[in-house]
C-alpha cells in the first residue's frame, strides 16, 4: 500500500533523513520507533507532503505521491493524526468531525454514528468546543476526525503522548479494533510494549536512518534493540 524508498530530507542545510526505506501493506499495522529527534515526525511530514524530500520515492497504491500537494495526498486516502492533535479549538466536537468528512472512492465506513460508537465520550461531548476537552478527549477527536476522511491508511504521530494510562489503554483498544476491521495503520509512539502486542512490524530509526526492522516476535526476542535505540 505505502512504499517509501531511499527517502532523504533536510531542514535548510541540516540533513535529517538518510535513505529511509520501509513499506506498509494492506491491513498491516507498522510502527516507526526511535528516540526523540531521530526523524520519525519528519518522515511522516514528508509522506504527507507537508515538507519536500530531497531524494527518494514515496508511492501509495503504486502511484508516486512524493511531489503531490498535501491535500492531494489526503484525497488519495492517507489520514493523519498529527503530533499535538491540532484540532480546531473554536469548533464543537461535531463540527471538528464533519469539517473534514469525506467518502473516498465510495468508502463511507466512517460517518458520525460509527465514530461516536467508537468513541462514546465524543458523543457525550459533541456540543463542547475543542478547547473545552481534556487532552485524552482531544486525542480521541483527532483520531475520529482522521477516520471521518475514510482513509485507506491511517497515520498517527505520537498516538498516546502525554495521556493518562487509562486513556492510553482506550486508544490502544481502538487501534486494535481498527486493525481487526482491516484498517492499515502507521503509528509513532514510545509505548513499545503496547505496540508490540498488536503491531505486525516495526521500523526503528536512529539519526535519520533505518537501523532495524522486524516483527513483534523478533522485537520481543531481541531486548538489545530497546537498549540500543529506544531507551533514554
Amino acid at each position: 500500500m505505502l512504499s517509501v524508498s531511499g527517502l532523504q530530507a533536510a531542514y535548510g542545510p541540516a540533513k535529517v533523513l538518510f535513505d529511509v526505506s520501509f513499506a506498509v501493506g494492506a491491513g498491516e499495522v507498522v510502527t516507526l520507533l526511535g528516540r526523540n529527534g531521530m526523524g520519525k515526525t519528519t518522515t511522516v511530514r514528508t509522506i504527507m507532503g507537508l515538507m519536500r524530500g530531497s531524494a527518494g520515492s514515496i508511492a501509495f497504491e503504486g502511484r508516486d505521491i512524493a511531489r503531490r500537494a498535501s491535500f492531494r495526498i489526503a484525497q488519495a486516502g492517507l489520514g493523519l493524526v498529527p503530533e499535538g492533535r491540532q484540532i480546531f479549538p473554536n469548533l464543537s466536537v461535531e463540527e471538528n468531525l464533519v469539517a473534514t468528512a469525506a467518502a473516498r472512492e465510495g468508502r463511507a465506513r466512517w460517518i458520525l454514528p460509527e465514530t461516536y460508537r467508537l468513541f462514546p465520550r465524543l458523543r457525550e461531548r459533541r456540543t463542547h468546543m475543542g478547547n473545552q476537552l481534556s487532552g485524552g478527549e482531544q486525542q480521541m477527536l483527532a483520531i475520529g476526525r482522521a477516520l471521518m476522511t475514510n482513509p485507506k491508511l491511517l497515520i498517527l504521530d505520537e498516538a498516546t503522548e502525554g495521556l493518562a494510562p487509562l486513556i492510553r489503554e482506550e486508544i490502544w483498544s481502538v487501534l486494535k479494533a481498527l486493525k481487526a476491521e482491516g484498517q492499515s495503520i502507521l503509528v509513532i509512539d514510545k509505548n513499545v510494549d503496547a505496540l508490540a502486542a498488536f503491531a505486525d512490524r516495526h521500523v526503528v530509526i536512529e539519526k535519520g536512518r533505518v537501523v532495524w526492522t522486524g516483527t513483534s516476535a523478533e522485537l520481543r526476542a531481541d531486548p538489545g534493540v530497546k537498549d540500543r535505540y529506544l531507551h533514554v
